[in-house]
């Protein structure tokens, strides 16, 4: 080659070639290699082609690495964003803005779409996933069809934010059948609860799929920056928490509430120092008198009391609740079998039969081998399962009824007695009602409480009372605290009732006092009995519910048994007596 004494080349250069090739390798990161590049353009010029196979391999390796990037940011079934690409979306959008700035975030789930998903198939549920993912990423972008309640709800809420504050929403897909929508700007829950319910009503519309019209139902949870999390990874979690308050109440959309979440750190403190109590003995029971207006003790019923070492009383109604959210409701209700049936040994020891009322949740009737766990307990204190009785709640109705009629059948036909506790709170149908062995049906005290200042009240105790006494129920009112809620009772025709008016929860010692004195001015106390049933082994016999004998327009003669017994009881107000079960 022929180069002039100062260097320069002797031909023009290959300007747009190079200046192209130049760009190219620039553009594919590979800036090390531009000063070998100018070089070799100004003295070689011939030699820059062999840069195209290094620069072909960068930038293959360049599409690869941006493809991989995208397939870690994008869920593969339905391209929509996924739960990585969420949670970096709502921490550029927490990062990104000025104090004061809001994020919200709605956390959709499908209901029972597994067992649709099992009946159809795993392409039909795919299929059916892309598009409920369409339906969102739709409903988001445009508000929904032209004139829809969905549309109309979503430009509402974000016509009220201010310009500046507008993000632009995010659909995400969490996985299985979960979904995510970030709303950056809207930081009223009330608005984000109204976006919510919108996009599920825009769920709910029909869905043709392989020739079936499909309704899909879905639950939701909302949170918001900063009002309930303070962190992109704590607002997903505490919106999952409110999806599982909605899912479990059947309530369609919640906003979070701290009083639900099992993990905050106090709810972390409460449950391990609740463990430690139950392994130390620290949770105790108190017993509650149930009667016939005769004076007759029909049972009492076992109530749940813990006092925390150096916080006081703990409500049972948050630590029965902590304990189902987190697992620890099986060990908890083995504890108060335990401690239940213990005590009725001791009260037969001492001659005092009496039946006891254990509350059980809807869980553990559901868990397999609960009817032979209860059945342990009673043959190991050589109690016999008449006088065990298990209060169960009408959301059990709703949960399995068929499961949990095999199981408390089974429960039956050891003997232990049943009851349906809180009757009147929940969403129970004749139907399964019907099918449930129960021999008691205990009218809960938000009614009975109310029923002399309310006629809406004394209706619903009236026609509960008719309708338990057709199905061949006794019945027992919860909550009696005065002299009228008594004989109004009394006039209906209910057959027991328990509260402040009979007796508070009592330490098993006083009450252990209670039964003894109320024994010497009042009939004994009625053994249960029964129809033919399955035998176990011991001490477990059958029984039937008890018949309680004509109804007397007479006040209670327990009452005037302890008054003269001078038997110190707290005064209304001092002691929650409400039974405590998980709800």
């Amino acid at each position: 080659m022929d180069h002039t004494t100062g260097g320069a080349p002797t031909r023009p250069p290959q300007g747009v070639a190079g200046a192209v090739l130049l760009l190219g390798v620039l553009l594919a990161g590979a800036a090390p290699l531009i000063p070998l590049a100018v070089l070799v353009y100004r003295y070689e010029p011939e030699l820059l082609p062999l840069f195209a196979v290094p620069l072909a391999v960068l930038v293959a390796a360049w599409r690869i690495a941006r493809d991989r990037a995208r397939d870690q940011l994008t869920d593969p079934l339905t391209d929509l964003p996924n739960r990585q690409a969420l949670l970096i979306a709502a921490q550029e959008a927490i990062a990104e803005h000025a104090e004061g700035y809001s994020v919200g975030l709605i956390l959709l789930d499908l209901d029972r779409f597994r067992s649709l998903n099992d009946t159809l198939g795993h392409t039909a549920g795919d299929r059916l996933l892309v598009h409920i993912a369409r339906r969102l990423h739709r409903a988001l972008r445009s508000g929904g069809a032209a004139g829809s309640a969905t549309r109309e709800s979503i430009d509402d809420v974000f016509a009220g934010l201010p310009r500046h504050y507008r993000g632009r929403p995010m659909v995400a897909r969490m996985g299985g059948d979960e979904f995510a929508v970030l709303l950056p700007g809207i930081g009223c829950p009330d608005s984000l609860e109204k976006v919510a319910k919108a996009l599920i009503a825009e769920l709910a519309a029909p869905i043709r799929l392989d020739g079936l019209l499909l309704v899909l139902e879905a639950s939701a949870g909302v949170c918001v920056y900063p009002q309930h999390a303070q962190d992109a990874e704590s607002l997903l979690r505490r919106a999952d928490v409110a999806m599982g308050h909605a899912q479990r109440g059947r309530t369609s959309v919640e906003q979070y509430d701290e009083a639900q979440d099992a993990d905050t750190p106090y709810r972390i403190g409460l449950l391990g120092d609740l463990r430690r109590a139950l392994e130390t003995g620290e949770v105790q029971l108190h017993y509650q008198p149930k009667v016939a207006f005769d004076g007759r003790v029909v049972g009492l019923e076992a109530l749940l009391r813990w006092e925390r070492p150096g916080q006081g009383k703990v409500s049972p109604d948050e630590f029965v609740g902590l304990a189902e959210s987190s697992g620890l409701m099986p060990r908890l209700t083995d504890y108060v079998l335990e401690a239940a049936v213990g005590q009725l040994a001791t009260w037969r020891e001492q001659g005092l039969q009496v039946q006891v009322a254990v509350n059980v949740s809807p869980r553990d009737v559901l868990n397999p081998g609960f009817a032979q766990r209860v059945a342990g307990h009673l043959v190991r204190h050589q109690v016999p399962a008449h006088a065990l009785q298990l209060e169960i709640t009408e959301r059990l109705l709703l949960d399995d009824s068929r499961r949990a009629a095999d199981t408390l059948a089974e429960l039956r036909g050891y003997g232990v007695g049943m009851s349906l506790d809180d009757f009147g709170t929940g969403h129970s149908s004749l139907v399964r009602l019907r099918s449930l062995p129960v021999g008691e049906l205990k009218i809960d005290r938000s009614f009975v409480s109310r029923m002399v200042a309310d006629d809406h009240d004394a209706a619903v105790v009236r026609c509960s009372v008719e309708l338990a006494h057709s199905l061949g129920l006794t019945v027992v009112a919860e909550g009696v605290e005065d002299d009228e809620t008594w004989e109004r009772l009394n006039r209906m025709g209910v057959d027991a009732v328990q509260g402040w008016l009979v007796s508070a929860a009592l330490p098993a010692e006083q009450a252990t006092a209670w039964l003894r004195v109320h024994r010497t001015g009042a009939p004994p106390v009625e053994r249960l009995t029964s129809a033919p049933a399955v035998q176990l082994p011991s001490v477990i016999h059958p029984v039937r519910p008890p018949v309680l004998p004509p109804v007397p327009h007479v006040l209670p003669p327990v009452i005037q048994a302890v008054q003269a017994a001078k038997l110190e009881i707290q005064a209304p107000g001092q002691q929650s007596w409400a039974p405590t079960r998980p709800q």
